[in-house]
């Protein structure tokens, strides 16, 4: 502990002693400084270079499933059968890359009829099926 040497009683000093403490952070400063060029380690690595070839991309028409309040099932506009369109599905199902399937149905089509199409559509192992309907006003 520092003690006062003046003669106003004698008691222990309250102000702290900052010049041990400035020395010590300069020297840690120059040593910081030292070393910190040296802590970068350059290593040579070869990145491989990018190629910018895009790829052609195949626009592949969707096709479009209609339903009608009846039942009756249309494949781009053109009538067929429950086991025709099965057929269909099965082939599509093969081709690369796979066509989106849009399912188009009447406001009044009963939803079981909707379910056994999205059905036959999972089955045939088409994965990108969508729903068309018209804008809310």
């Amino acid at each position: 502990m520092a003690f006062s040497s003046n003669s106003s009683g004698g008691g222990p000093m309250a102000d702290i002693n900052v010049t041990p403490l400035v020395d010590v952070m300069l020297v840690l400063l120059i040593i910081f400084m030292i070393t910190a060029p040296l802590m970068s380690h350059k290593v040579k690595v070869e990145l491989p270079q990018a190629t910018l070839e895009e790829k052609p991309v195949i626009e592949i028409p969707p096709i479009t499933i209609a339903v009608t309040a009846e039942g009756k099932t249309y494949w781009n506009d053109e009538a067929v059968t429950r086991d025709m369109l099965e057929a269909r599905l099965a082939v599509t199902a093969q081709r690369q890359p796979q066509p989106q399937i849009d399912i188009r149905a009447d406001n009044i089509t009963r939803y079981e009829i909707i379910h056994e199409i999205v059905q036959d559509v999972r089955r045939a192992g088409i994965r990108k099926v969508g729903f068309v309907s018209t804008p809310e006003r």
